[in-house]
């Protein structure tokens, strides 16, 4: 009856509100009451009062325990939700029973029930409704009381125009479920795009500002970094050769060069330049080198041999990747691996980490600015705490994953079964390859 259902459709959060069932039905008992009065009193036919007003009565005492017993903006369950629009379509053709079935002008109103749940409510249900108001038609063309009229006159339909009412009414249930349906998840799926894209718009103001704030905490830092830096350099050559001191000083030293050249990095990312090319294995070898100084084994892994990609020293890659790769070495216990994977398509690279993994209750919110990612390896929930209040926002994350999905790469997210974190990034080949605009080249390749 529904013909072809959309792949891409979340039913799950198409939830009617119960305000919105309790009017259309306070406007159904309205328009059944005011229609019996005019064709009891106004025309003069006579219609079985009792039964008429305590159907109609029904479902206003329906309504009535609907509204004490749910709050007003309550969203219903799917299956609540047909069960509802199931009892009026049996409300409805009871009347019906009672006034003349399928000769009754108001028997199109047997399909309300059915476009409202192909509006909102998975095809299942819609398909379950729609077989309620066929049999329920079919039951009223053989079943049902006269229809009122002129007093002793009977009016009486001719079998074969009884049978064209009711393919007629069968035919235009279909149809207009069908384009009810249609116009419903392209509507759905305009609201999908168009949230999206505002997340999309609201992450890339988010960055921008960052792209602000980074250059001017360059600016300001360079200064009292450029101190420290020559402060420890003087403090070196005072010191004595191979003491502890000696040691200490030179780390601070090369830790404030790290700092310096961090902040240089950082100035350049907005650039939309194209560094000279290399293989992905020495690009993601110059991102690890320098994490190989914390007492962590960083392994590369090449899983693929033949044809490896040569990529551009796009700044944003650099900077997304040492982010994810920092990441992984101050959370791992003892060792990280790099694999990188590639076929004509596509080119992978997966960060794993042998640290405590994700917390389950910030993994699915993890690349949002101001979400913390985990605790470090072995810490008690007092240094936990401590890491937090330390600064783990979250930022670091955010922008890694913003700048890496700006060059077309998709990020996922897991724990893996052994224990500890793994992160994949996914370009498609021609993303990386390309001497053109990448997003150009991913919105040609399909996509965008």
């Amino acid at each position: 009856m529904l013909g072809a259902v959309p792949a891409r459709n979340d039913f799950g959060e198409r939830l009617l509100k119960l305000d919105t069932l309790v009017r259309l039905r306070w406007l159904a008992v309205a328009g059944q009451t005011a229609a019996v009065l005019v064709v009891n009193y106004g025309f003069g036919f006579k219609v079985p009062m009792g039964f008429v007003f305590a159907l109609i009565a029904l479902s206003a005492w329906l309504n009535l325990f609907l509204k004490l017993v749910r709050a007003k903006v309550q969203r219903l369950p799917q299956r609540w939700s047909a069960v509802l629009l199931g009892y009026d379509i049996l409300q409805l053709s009871g009347l019906l029973f009672l006034t003349g079935g399928l000769g009754n002008p108001f028997a199109v109103l047997l399909l309300v029930p059915v476009t409202v749940s192909a509006a909102a409510l998975p095809p299942r249900d819609t398909v379950a409704l729609g077989g309620i108001v066929i049999c329920a038609a079919s039951l009223l063309a053989f079943f049902q009381l006269p229809l009122p009229w002129i007093e002793g006159e009977v009016f009486q339909l001719p079998g074969t125009y009884q049978f064209g009412v009711w393919t007629a009414l069968v035919a235009t249930l279909a149809f207009i479920a069908f384009y009810t349906f249609q116009v419903a998840a392209e509507a759905r799926q305009l609201s999908q795009a168009l949230a999206a894209t505002e997340l999309t718009l609201e992450r890339e103001q988010h960055l921008h500002s960052l792209d602000g704030l980074a250059a001017a905490a360059a600016h300001e830092l360079g200064t009292p970094l450029a101190t420290i830096v020559l402060t420890a350099k003087e403090l070196e050559t005072d010191l004595a050769e191979g003491s502890t001191q000696r040691e200490d000083v030179a780390l601070i030293r090369t830790q404030g060069d790290r700092c310096r050249e961090i902040l240089r990095k950082l100035t350049s990312l907005s650039s939309d330049q194209s560094f000279l090319s290399l293989r992905l294995s020495h690009l993601v070898e110059e991102v690890a080198e320098p994490h190989r100084e914390f007492g962590i084994a960083v392994t590369i892994i090449k899983e693929s041999n033949a044809g490896e990609p040569t990529v551009r020293r796009n700044a944003s890659i650099i900077y997304g990747l040492g982010n994810l790769l920092e990441n992984a070495v101050d959370f791992a216990t003892s060792a990280v691996s790099v694999r990188l994977n590639w076929t004509d398509a596509s080119v992978s690279v997966t960060i794993t980490d042998d640290g405590p993994g994700f917390a389950d209750d910030v993994i699915d919110r993890l690349g949002e600015p101001y979400v913390t990612t985990r605790a470090r390896a072995g810490a008690r929930p007092t240094e936990v705490a401590a890491q937090a209040n330390a600064g783990g926002l979250g930022l670091g994350f955010f922008i890694a994953k913003t700048l890496l999905e700006r060059t077309g790469a998709r990020l996922s997210l897991r724990n893996s079964l052994e224990g500890g974190a793994v992160v994949q990034i996914v370009w498609p080949r021609i993303a990386l390859e390309s001497a053109e605009d990448s997003a150009g080249a991913i919105e040609e390749a399909g996509y965008a």
